[in-house]
């Protein structure tokens, strides 16, 4: 992977200008974090050498000046909202958050329900983090928001939330996805502040889009794919423009809402803090810290065309409609890409016509491949049978290949794969007894102890980390949770692997 990004120079300047801006407030500075607080992977992708976890980071190096709120939408929670990359809930998520923050020395200060309707699921919610100890606050919709400025600055807004329990001068706010109630959290705090005699600001940090990047950029294009579903596009801040003649670029949500928000920080804010554009409430350096323009826009497309596949996935599984695909598209069209830009479609497509000729067709009825690009370059293919998925078939030739084994070689034998399928079959009575990815993995891993060649093999998986993969079917939850936690950069045709409607 060639290196885009500079992450040590991008945590310096950051966590300075952070400070920097703190120092702007007399008393305290309500951050609002956008983006993913933890395994920020869209950033990894389209920035090659920037650290997933470099917020977290940047937490640690100024943690005795912060404390940390994490805010979730009570929608999200009754709704059972996916975090895709970690294929976990919203609530879900933000336990785990808590867990990795308090392993890296840094505390939750509160977790605050937005939009809170006293929803079953989300009193579920708000019973389990108080019994393990967490300070839960609810904030409750308020009428007329966001344009009602009268009734948002007033008891019967802002002052109707419980007011959150703070001691260090900086207070990062933060959630598990787009549309938490961080900006209102942290404008309500402000609020509450100013009531107690306190200088309290506002400021957010947002990585994407990249205010000092061309509108046009791949980066920020890459983003604008990636919140296809949200609507999103990027724009020219006018307000920067008229203040400073300054082109800069920001996102229509911040633009739209940026009159509302001036008017309310104008009365909770005092006048030398107010801000004349939204780009002026960011703090960002994202864009000072790429090393290698060429290197982050190559990745940004390869980034545009995962979220064309994607989203077209999320259409034919019925999860979403067929807009942000379109959107997509449109997209690509634009940076004259397509689908066989990205190296490993043709292989998986070619890998599945192969299936289809074999004299092992499997029980499954659809013939599947899939293809992988190792580190290396080599593009590696498997395909279904009646013992193995096409996921599974690719990953043992892949590592194979890495450990230099034979492609005839078995790293599993035949009697472990019977054990399997007879489990499968007559104690779990599934009707496909092939071996999906998790249980491949799984199979191989105690044929390790017989097998020094499958040990061999093994020892290779950690070097599929950000490899990139396709596959010509939409992969089964086995495969898809063991292809997640080995980090590989998957896509896949919106072409269902069984024909089946029930798949167990």
């Amino acid at each position: 992977m060639k290196i885009g990004f500079d992450s040590e120079k991008y945590l310096r300047e950051q966590s300075q200008a952070i400070i920097e801006r703190a120092g702007k407030f007399d008393d305290k500075l309500y951050l609002e974090f956008g983006g993913k607080l933890i395994g920020d992977f869209h950033a990894a992708r389209i920035l090659p050498g920037f650290d997933p976890n470099a917020k977290i980071k940047l937490l640690q190096l100024m943690k005795d000046k912060v404390d940390i709120v994490i805010c979730i939408y009570a929608g999200d929670i009754e709704q059972k909202k996916m975090r895709a990359d970690f294929g976990l809930a919203y609530d879900t998520d933000t336990m785990r958050t808590i867990d990795d923050l308090r392993e890296r020395g840094l505390s939750v200060r509160a977790v605050v329900v937005t939009r809170y309707q006293d929803q079953p699921a989300v009193n579920g919610f708000i019973k389990k983090l108080s019994r393990r100890g967490i300070s839960v606050y609810t904030h409750r919709p308020i009428e007329g928001y966001p344009t009602e400025v009268d009734t948002i600055v007033s008891q019967s807004g802002y002052g109707k939330n419980s007011y959150i329990e703070t001691e260090r001068p900086i207070v990062i706010v933060t959630g598990p996805g787009p549309n938490s109630g961080k900006m209102a959290t942290c404008l309500s705090q402000v609020y509450h502040e100013q009531l107690r005699g306190v200088r309290a600001g506002y400021a957010k940090f947002e990585t994407f889009p990249v205010w000092n990047l061309p509108l046009s950029h791949p980066v920020n294009i890459a983003y604008e794919a990636a919140t296809a579903d949200l609507g999103d596009i990027n724009m020219v801040d006018p307000f920067h423009l008229e203040a400073y003649g300054e082109t800069v670029i920001n996102y229509n949500r911040d633009v739209e809402i940026f009159p509302v928000v001036k008017r309310i920080c104008a009365r909770i804010m005092a006048p030398e803090q107010l801000y004349k554009s939204p780009t002026d409430m960011g703090v960002n350096r994202v864009g000072f810290a790429i090393c290698d323009d060429d290197a982050v826009c190559g990745a940004s497309k390869q980034e545009i065309i995962r979220r064309y596949f994607r989203y077209s996935c999320d259409y034919a599984s019925g999860t979403s409609d067929k807009v942000p695909a379109d959107r997509v598209k449109l997209l690509m069209d634009d940076l004259g890409l397509s689908e066989h830009d990205r190296r490993v479609v043709a292989p998986a497509r070619e890998a599945a016509k192969q299936a289809e000729k074999q004299p092992d067709k499997g029980s499954d009825n659809v013939f599947c491949g899939a293809a992988i690009e190792l580190p290396d370059g080599r593009i590696v293919t498997g395909k279904n049978s009646s013992l193995f998925h096409a996921a599974s078939s690719c990953i043992i030739n892949a590592i194979k290949a890495m450990a230099n084994l034979p492609d005839d070689l078995l790293l599993l034998s035949p009697q472990v794969i019977a054990s399997v399928s007879k489990l499968k079959k007559d104690i779990y009575h599934n009707h496909y007894i092939s071996l999906d990815l998790a249980e491949t993995l799984t199979a191989l891993s105690v044929s390790m102890t017989s097998n020094p060649a499958a040990e061999l093999a093994m020892n290779r998986l950690n070097e599929l980390h950000d490899c990139e993969m396709h596959t010509s079917h939409m992969p089964t939850p086995g495969d898809e949770m063991a292809l997640r936690k080995l980090g590989i950069r998957v896509t896949s045709d919106p072409q269902f692997a069984r024909r089946g409607l029930f798949t167990e």
